[in-house]
């Protein structure tokens, strides 16, 4: 990509209220990849795929498809910077492009404020813009500090995934686009057996979430990795908290850090990352980046 493409960023409420890091990483490291970030005001919680979804879905939608049109307003795609909001989003899209009498009656809402959903302004996942808008030849040259050596365990959760005709991001059984971005920062991606499970963040019986994370976390921990790498916030909570808790319930001590995608490829772009906002994370990566560090200065 040799020009700058512009997208409307969409950071929900976890981003940005609970973990701005995420934010300001991908902020730092858009504009070497071409990716010009237009703010617009107005956006409100996607909502919530799974609870506010089950309690009034015709709510939900004109919720979610009054937060479209104001992507369409500008006429340029949303980039999803959360697997949930990205599942959200993209199955409001999904139904009312494709049932006309559901769209009339959510149209009927909107025109109270003064909006009609067109389906006009695409929306996608971010790292679907950078697999097929940024390029990864463009990813890779962006790459100043190669983290060779650096074993990353991939955990890609279930939204971004499923349903896979909606998603539409990767093969749903055998997704490779999280390895594929992880290995050009230069470090080796690690496949670990429960990678597509749920976190259990979503379960309204509070005993299975732990178990689902502890699950998760003791698969990673046999791989003798440097962090564990992720795109969704909603994981992260589960992951990096999550490991304290965990610690306290199964009496056992797991310490990875957990790194949200675009805090590993800042990391591997050179910049600082006390800008990158690791140090906001209960499980710190102070071995990681001295071992960069290190890495750096041999190099």
């Amino acid at each position: 990509m040799s020009e700058n493409r512009q997208y409307i960023p969409f950071y929900g409420c976890m981003i940005s209220l609970k973990y701005p890091q995420f934010e300001a990483a991908v902020r730092r490291t858009a504009p070497s990849l071409g990716m010009e970030l237009i703010d617009i005001e107005g956006f409100t919680c996607c909502p919530d795929p799974i609870y506010f979804k089950s309690s009034d879905k015709m709510n939900w939608l004109t919720v979610a498809a009054r937060n479209l049109c104001l992507a369409e307003k500008r006429g340029l795609d949303l980039i999803t910077l959360c697997s949930g909001c990205t599942a959200t989003l993209l199955e409001t899209r999904h139904l009312l492009s494709s049932d006309a009498g559901l769209r009339s009656r959510v149209n009927k809402r909107l025109a109270k404020i003064g909006m009609t959903f067109k389906g006009s302004s695409r929306v996608r996942h971010i790292v679907t813009v950078l697999r097929d808008d940024v390029g990864f030849e463009r990813i890779a040259r962006t790459v100043s500090r190669p983290l060779e050596n650096i074993r990353v365990a991939i955990h890609y959760g279930c939204h971004l995934l499923k349903p896979s005709r909606i998603m539409q991001v990767d093969d749903p059984d055998s997704p490779t686009i999280l390895e594929q971005l992880v290995n050009l920062t230069g470090a080796e991606a690690i496949e670990h057996e429960e990678k597509l499970l749920c976190c259990g963040k979503a379960c309204e019986n509070p005993d299975i979430p732990p178990h689902m994370t502890f699950d998760v976390m003791r698969s990673v921990d046999k791989l003798n990795v440097d962090c564990m790498c992720l795109i969704c916030p909603t994981c992260f909570d589960e992951y990096d908290l999550g490991q304290l808790k965990l610690s306290r319930l199964f009496n056992t001590k797991i310490e990875i850090p957990v790194l949200y995608y675009f805090q590993l490829l800042g990391l591997a772009q050179g910049i600082p990352p006390e800008k990158l906002g690791l140090s906001r994370h209960k499980i710190k990566a102070t071995e990681l980046v001295e071992k960069i560090g290190a890495l750096a200065a041999v190099s």
